[in-house]
């Protein structure tokens, strides 16, 4: 691996360039660093004792003989700061703080309704993580993430027309929880984060994954090429706003004010009222889960026509994107493999065969937690990018 220079071709590469070959975590020593990145030692050394100085690396234990005087190693010092990381549900709030490896180290989930609007909620957000913070001994912050259950402009932060958040449309998030903490603050759609999360800690040697989050609603997040795919405005993963091709789904109207949207139709409540027709008692998700699991057989018969409603709609991602892996993710994953299993009927069904060689279809591993923990990763990348850490850098020398 070669350090690029990042400002022409006479710009020696900087601290954070360097910094990025240690992000692997790998020990290395300075003479390793300068071969691998063909820089003079003595350039090696600047920067490694700059990025020492910022904390952004530690020695480790240990040293490598080359037959002469023993050579330190150094490593990413993961402990250095801290990300508190934010999943914004429609009826629950999760806060963790993470090191700048993306490891949990503190979390809480407590119930809340986002329909109560942006200042309500975003001020218990600050309350608990406030808490957080003074309970681990005020750790340096090295940012936010949030994530919310609507479309974001990712690049202000803020919400888009978010159909089930009354009063949060263009409101400034970073700007409100900026008022609490100084410091990088990102927002992103939940389910973006959620594929972030997921591909970071279980796929991250897979280019091309789709994650799934079926739920209150349904949406997508796309990694392609190994990076995450926001589209132009940032609504690219929309997939509950698909129409269904079912003469059945026509009548159906969806709160977004469409027809036959897939969401109307194989999401929790669509799935819920569908139940409580048949003599069914299911108001909740984990209403539908239980059931479920319990052997409900009108539940097991729901769940897994959602899940075959769910593929028509993927079995056309799955042509136009071609993923490797799909990941099934939110509440009603839970329920078994009855929504995975009406899922891969018809995604095998209606793709062409290069399209499903190779495709696997499962269900998320990091569960509940994909949400925090693509929320820091998305602050990670961000605070730890070449030219953030030479300003972080520079600023630790001053």
């Amino acid at each position: 691996m070669s350090v690029v220079p990042t400002s022409g071709p006479a710009a020696a590469p900087g601290a954070g360039d360097l910094f990025q070959l240690l992000r692997d975590g790998q020990p290395r020593t300075r003479a390793e660093l300068a071969q691998v990145t063909g820089l003079a030692r003595s350039t090696i050394t600047q920067r490694v004792d700059a990025l020492l100085a910022a904390g952004l690396i530690a020695p480790i234990g240990g040293t490598a003989r080359t037959g002469g005087r023993p050579a330190a190693r150094f490593a990413w010092n993961t402990a250095s700061r801290v990300v508190l990381a934010v999943d914004l549900g429609a009826t629950h709030m999760s806060v963790a703080l993470t090191d700048l490896g993306g490891s949990v180290l503190a979390e809480t989930t407590v119930g809340m309704s986002i329909a109560d609007g942006p200042v309500a909620v975003l001020d218990r957000v600050a309350v608990a993580a406030s808490e957080m913070l003074e309970e681990a001994d005020q750790p340096e912050l090295a940012g936010i993430g949030v994530g919310i259950p609507g479309p974001v402009e990712h690049a202000t932060g803020k919400p888009t027309n978010p159909p089930i958040m009354p009063g949060w449309d263009a409101f400034d998030v970073p700007g409100h929880l900026g008022k609490t903490f100084d410091t990088t603050i990102l927002v992103d759609n939940d389910v973006n984060l959620m594929a972030l999360g997921e591909h970071s800690r279980q796929w991250s040697s897979h280019e091309h994954v789709l994650f799934v989050k079926v739920a209150t609603g349904i949406g997508s997040g796309i990694i392609a090429d190994g990076s995450l795919d926001r589209g132009a405005q940032g609504s690219a993963g929309d997939l509950g706003h698909v129409r269904v091709a079912s003469t059945t789904a026509e009548e159906i109207v969806c709160r977004c004010g469409n027809t036959g949207c897939l969401e109307a139709i194989a999401a929790g409540p669509a799935i819920a009222a569908r139940l409580r027709d048949a003599g069914g008692t299911a108001e909740t998700l984990q209403d539908i889960v239980d059931a479920v699991r319990g052997g409900d057989v009108a539940a097991v018969h729901a769940v897994r026509q959602a899940g075959r409603d769910i593929g028509s709609v993927l079995a056309t991602c799955v042509s136009l994107l071609n993923p490797s892996i799909i990941v099934l993710g939110g509440k009603l994953a839970e329920a078994g493999e009855f929504l995975l299993a009406g899922v891969r009927e018809v995604v095998y069904q209606r793709s062409l065969p290069l399209a499903t060689t190779g495709l696997q279809i499962v269900t998320s591993k990091t569960g509940i937690e994909a949400g925090v923990l693509g929320a820091s990763a998305m602050v990670i990348d961000s605070v730890l990018a070449p030219e953030a850490v030479d300003a972080y850098v520079q600023r630790s020398r001053t």
